[in-house]
C-alpha cells in the first residue's frame, strides 16, 4: 500500500518565550548535524523492522515497516538541541505522529519508555508524546533517515534535549510509574528541558 503524501505542518518548535533568545541558554548554533551515540550503529533491515506499542496492562500493538509507512505522515520543521550544547535550527523531518499511534489505546499510564534496537532506552512523561509534540521520524532533509542519525526510524521529541529522541526506535512501553532510561540512570536529568538547562540530576 502506498502511503498518503505528507501533510505539511509547522511542527512543534519548543518553548520559545516572548522576548527570549532563539537558542536555549548554554547552547551554540551549528550548521552541521553531529553524530553522537551510546554504542555502535545497528544494522536494521526493513523486512525485519517492527515497532511495538505496549500498554501498561501488557497489551501489544505492532506495525511492520510497510504497515507503519501506510500511516498518515506529516512534515515537521523544528529546532533541535543536544545536551552537549549544540543546537540546529529549522530542521525538516517527516514522520508519524505519536497521536496517530496512540489513537484508540485506553491508557491509565502517565509515563513511557522508548526502546531502541541496540538496547538504548529513555523515559518520558506520556504527556510529552501527545498533542502534536512527538513523532516517529523516517525522513530528514528530504532524504530517508540515515542510520547514523537513527534510521530507518527514530523518536523525535524536539522540545526536549535530543537524547530523549531515541534513535533506531523499536518500541514504546507505557508505564504507570516512572523509571530511568539509559542516560538517566547515569546521571542525566530525568526530564531534559533545554530552556531550563536540565542536563543532569539536580539541574
Amino acid at each position: 500500500m502506498t502511503p498518503d503524501p505528507p501533510i505539511v505542518s509547522p511542527g512543534f518548535v519548543g518553548r520559545r518565550r516572548a522576548g527570549s533568545a532563539t537558542l536555549p541558554p548554554g547552547q551554540y548554533l551549528t550548521e552541521d548535524f553531529p553524530v553522537l551515540s551510546a554504542g555502535p550503529t545497528p544494522t536494521i533491515r526493513l523486512d525485519d523492522w517492527k515497532f511495538a506499542l505496549t500498554t501498561e496492562s501488557g497489551d501489544v500493538r505492532t506495525w511492520s515497516w510497510s504497515e507503519f509507512r501506510a500511516l498518515p505522515s506529516v512534515s515537521i520543521t523544528t529546532d533541535i538541541h543536544c545536551v552537549t550544547r549544540w543546537s540546529k535550527l529549522g530542521t525538516v523531518w517527516e514522520g508519524v505522529s505519536l497521536d496517530t499511534l496512540l489513537e484508540g489505546i485506553p491508557a491509565t499510564a502517565s509515563f513511557a519508555m522508548a526502546e531502541s534496537y541496540g538496547g538504548y532506552t529513555t523515559n518520558l512523561p506520556l504527556a510529552d508524546l501527545r498533542d502534536g509534540k512527538a513523532w516517529i521520524a523516517f525522513r530528514y532533509g528530504g532524504e530517508d533517515l540515515a542510520p547514523e542519525h537513527g534510521g530507518p526510524a527514530r523518536l523525535l521529541v524536539p522540545h526536549l534535549y535530543l537524547w530523549k529522541s531515541a534513535k533506531w526506535i523499536r518500541g514504546i512501553t507505557l508505564m504507570r510509574k516512572d523509571r530511568p532510561g539509559f542516560w538517566e540512570s547515569l546521571g542525566y536529568n530525568n526530564y531534559g528541558d533545554p530552556w531550563r538547562e536540565q542536563r543532569y540530576w539536580g539541574d
